[in-house]
């Protein structure tokens, strides 16, 4: 060929416009993919976060920063952030530790009762934190099962706070981690086994790499659940330990000391954008194209004793760790004046004129179900154009939304649902009086763990799967539909799953923006447990365990309904 042709000079001039048209083409598709999110987060996380911190810290428009000296300077806040950060970081090694055989039990094993024991292992997870407080507290504490059994008490100490702290986020590290484990070809593991390795050091060098992102993901996530740990510590801890969400919350509603909890959520703010940046750094270096497979490929029947042996005992302890508090919950919603029956769930039924509610407690059942459907919708909506963003190629300003996604979950949820109350009262904003506001704000926590769920799946899909689709015509929409779509069909369910379950269980910031006709769940169990008597301790838990059932048939549900054709995490 004539390279001096002037046909072929030509189109090696038009090559690199092609190639700065596609580089602007892509940069517009990110832009338009991240206009939704930017917006979200801004107007109802960036807001009200920054209306309520700012009334804090300043008084007839003057700052009062010697607030913060004072504050951080003061005898109580290093110890109260020292436990803060050593309960999570214990938190989380521990249910890493337990949770991660869970993991590879669900995504290489196939046993009878598999899709049902996957959705009741996620039940704990939505149950709201005060809650799971008191469940344990019965069955650990003063009086609980355990002491009138063998007279062991573990609520003395933090173990208590630990192991509950486990129970709740056990799911997490489950359905993350074990959804992109049961999409990595087995064959990959066994020829390194072949050329001499042992297991361990197969797993180590195969398919621990791989699983890297999933499993960065869930610390993160059970990290921020348990340092913004607020029932859990305030009903197990008592007086003795308190983290920053407890104290922020002490300082908030008891004392009404509005500059020292903006201080305390600053420094709460600031701990976890630090965790967020180096969790982003990091992540992101090891995150590589994997090659998926089938999921319903990867799960067999155990073989040999081992395997039913490790089958069985993980199971045992599924059934001590997480079933046990909540077959107390059930049986003490079942237990009353000495006797069995149905006498707090009939209660439920009715409005009592000295009730905490303008009408009957079962209402909130509805009202949960619908917040709950209208937050995830959003969620997905925000957290999957978020995700389909941070999939392509960018520069450290899409880089750090990443992480910036990440921050509801480690913000004072507190200070979330004051802030909504403060920011969101004015047109065109002026939501206080609007149902809305419950699901925009559960949604908050919801789009999270959408990003995180869909973003370990669509890094490993194979990029040049999308440039083939590029070459042959298809616009970057129908790349999307005809490539990623078919592969994150079934993580597109997971993440709703997730998102309903948090929606469904969000009691921090609903429990100051949801009105008095239009209560939810977790909220109603609330009002319930502040309250003396044993009918209303009879029907806190009576609608907890109509949450943990409620929770259970709908994780349930999509189990049965997920696509039989799409090839992603097996949840």
């Amino acid at each position: 060929m004539d390279l001096a042709r002037p046909e072929v000079v030509g189109a090696t001039a038009r090559e690199p416009r092609r190639a700065e048209r596609r580089r602007g083409s892509r940069a517009a598709v990110r832009c338009a993919l991240l206009a939704v999110p930017v917006a979200f987060f801004g107007v109802f996380f960036a807001y009200p976060v920054a209306t309520i911190t700012l009334r804090g810290l300043t008084e007839d428009g003057q700052w009062h920063l010697a607030r913060v000296a004072e504050v951080l300077g003061g005898t109580g806040t290093p110890g109260v952030l020292w436990f803060t950060l050593w309960q999570a970081l214990a938190s989380t090694g521990l249910t890493l530790l337990v949770a991660l055989p869970g993991a590879y039990l669900f995504a290489r094993f196939d046993f009878p009762g598999k899709q049902v024991l996957r959705a009741l292992v996620t039940v704990p997870f939505v149950l709201p934190t005060v809650v799971v407080g008191s469940a344990f507290l019965a069955l650990l504490g003063r009086g609980g099962v355990l002491d009138q059994a063998w007279g062991l008490r573990l609520d003395t100490g933090v173990w208590a706070i630990l192991i509950a702290h486990v129970f709740f986020n056990y799911a997490v590290v489950v359905r993350t981690v074990g959804g992109l484990w049961a999409q990595l070809d087995p064959r990959q593991e066994e020829a390194a086994r072949l050329l001499g390795a042992s297991a361990l050091g197969a797993w180590r060098r195969v398919t621990l790499p791989a699983l890297a992102p999933a499993l960065a993901a869930a610390a993160l996530m059970v990290f921020l659940f348990t340092f913004t740990s607020f029932g859990v510590v305030q009903v197990l801890g008592g007086p003795r330990y308190a983290t920053l969400e407890v104290e922020i919350y002490r300082q908030t509603a008891a004392l009404l000391d509005l500059p020292t909890a903006a201080v305390l959520t600053l420094l709460q703010f600031a701990a976890v954008a630090v965790l967020l940046a180096v969790h982003a750094r990091t992540v992101r270096r090891r995150e590589t194209a994997l090659a998926l497979v089938d999921a319903r490929r990867t799960a067999r029947r155990p073989r040999g004793p081992a395997q039913w042996a490790f089958l069985w005992s993980h199971l045992a302890l599924i059934a001590v760790l997480l079933a046990a508090p909540l077959v107390v919950l059930a049986a003490r919603s079942l237990h009353s004046g000495g006797d069995w029956g149905f006498a707090f769930y009939r209660a439920l039924l009715h409005h009592d004129g000295d009730s905490a509610f303008l009408v009957a407690p079962a209402e909130a059942i509805g009202n949960s179900l619908a917040f709950a459907a209208v937050a995830t919708a959003v969620a997905l909506l925000v957290g999957g154009l978020a995700a389909a963003a941070l999939t392509r190629r960018a520069g450290r300003l899409v880089r750090g939304f990443d992480a910036l996604l990440m921050l509801p979950l480690g913000t004072s949820a507190v200070t979330v649902g004051f802030g909504f109350l403060i920011a969101l009262d004015e047109p065109p904003l002026d939501l206080r009086s609007s149902w809305v506001i419950v699901p925009l704000a559960q949604a908050l926590v919801g789009v999270p763990f959408v990003v995180r769920t869909l973003l370990p799946v669509l890094r490993a899909v194979d990029v040049r799967l999308r440039e083939a689709a590029a070459v042959l015509g298809a616009s970057p929409w129908r790349a999307w539909r005809e490539v990623d779509l078919p592969l994150v069909r079934r993580a597109l369910l997971v993440a709703a799953g997730f998102a309903f379950a948090v929606s469904l269980g969000e009691f921090g910031a609903t429990v100051f923006i949801a009105r008095a006709d239009n209560p939810t769940l977790p909220v109603a169990v609330a009002r319930f447990l502040g309250r003396a008597g044993e009918l209303n301790y009879g029907q806190a838990m009576a609608m907890s365990t109509v949450l943990m059932v409620l929770c259970a048939v709908t994780l349930l549900a999509m189990e049965r309904l997920r696509p039989s054709d799409n090839r992603t995490g097996e949840f």
